[in-house]
């Protein structure tokens, strides 16, 4: 008998909660139109990249830590960069002493100086973090450091773009192919970081930061 009430049950309770059912907060059914200033600031900041969507992926996690300051923004986007940056040079690393075994010599050279290059940028992507940590609020101490930190993460850009430059007399392959979408891929990231340490640097010199 019991087993006969059963399936009777269950399509009254799930007609019930059906009938009832309200989505909360945390249902994505509904996503809020309305983001919150700081994610807003990320957005807007965002904005004056060239890559503004991936420059929101992979900042807006940091919306709340960057609490709407320019100056921690900056700071973060070259955090991000550098991390990336080291991932790319430790895969390309990996890649480079595998290499020295082939048979093909403008790939192993290619990859030698892609790592080079890629050492380069996170040296002075860290010189840049490391200066912005220390910077003065005004004066010609803040100009002085702020131009440090724009020259090194030009520099470090550059150093991206030569390693994917290398690659150019190397013949088509996995290789060539799956390190030059890395490179890529950070090359856009510090060229928005770059984008963002501009846009601070622009809104001190006006008065707006």
């Amino acid at each position: 008998m019991l087993s006969q009430l059963l399936p009777i049950f269950f399509f009254f309770f799930s007609f019930f909660f059906l009938l009832n059912f309200k989505p909360t907060a945390s249902s994505p059914i509904a996503p809020s139109p309305h983001p919150s200033n700081n994610t807003q600031f990320i957005l807007t900041s965002c904005s004056s990249t060239l890559y503004p969507d991936l420059c929101s992926s992979s900042l807006l996690h940091y919306a709340d830590a960057v609490s709407s300051d320019p100056a921690r923004l900056a700071r973060v986007s070259i955090a991000v960069s550098l991390s990336r940056a080291s991932h790319t040079a430790a895969y390309v690393s990996g890649l480079s002493r595998q290499a020295d075994y082939g048979s093909d010599q403008r790939a192993s050279s290619a990859l030698h100086d892609c790592f080079t290059n890629f050492g380069d940028a996170v040296d002075e992507m860290r010189g840049s973090l490391k200066q912005m940590r220390q910077l003065g609020t005004t004066g010609e101490s803040f100009r002085f450091g702020m131009s440090n930190v724009q020259t090194w993460m030009s520099a470090a850009l550059t150093n991206e773009e030569s390693c994917t430059d290398g690659f150019e007399d190397v013949a088509d392959g996995r290789v060539k192919k799956e390190v030059c979408e890395k490179a890529e891929a950070v090359k856009m990231v510090t060229s928005n970081a770059l984008a963002l340490v501009n846009r601070f640097v622009n809104a001190v010199a006006s008065g707006t930061p």
